[in-house]
């Protein structure tokens, strides 16, 4: 399969990549940044620790790091009336991890950006109106991840 564009060439807007640092524990990150997407309209629609889960299952010594499956229903909907191949990578995710002690890195990608640049959804402006959509709550998110 041949990627519509040259992965090489990407800048990480091209992706919807966000990324934020928080200076605080890492059960108190997970608890903003899940009040903070809440609050821009996602709901949490499956979360777990990735480090835990690793823990158990091959006795891996991990720092941690937790995986919050972000969703507005809404948009979700509008998206696979689109591309039915999107819950192929759904929900949206918001990954927190820590980089030492005190201080707990946040990132997302954007799905629907992936999706068009991965050739799953069209690039019209019905898809580009639904990347706009999801682009501004995670915006609002992100802008408001230092409000802790």
């Amino acid at each position: 399969m041949t990627l519509p564009i040259d992965p090489a060439n990407l800048d990480p807007d091209d992706y919807g990549e966000k990324q934020a640092i928080l200076e605080m524990e890492h059960e108190e990150a997970i608890e903003h940044t899940r009040e903070v997407f809440k609050d821009a309209g996602f709901g949490v629609a499956v979360e777990f620790s990735v480090s835990e889960m690793l823990a158990e299952k091959i006795d891996a010594d991990r720092d941690p790091y937790y995986v919050l499956g972000a969703c507005n229903p809404e948009v979700a909907d509008r998206a696979l009336d689109e591309c039915m191949a999107l819950g192929g990578i759904m929900p949206c995710n918001v990954v927190v991890w820590e980089e030492e002690p005190g201080r707990q890195r946040v990132y997302h990608l954007s799905i629907m950006k992936v999706a068009r640049l991965l050739g799953m959804a069209e690039d019209d402006d019905a898809w580009q109106d639904i990347i706009d959509t999801t682009g501004e709550y995670v915006e609002e998110a992100f802008a408001n991840l230092d409000s802790a």
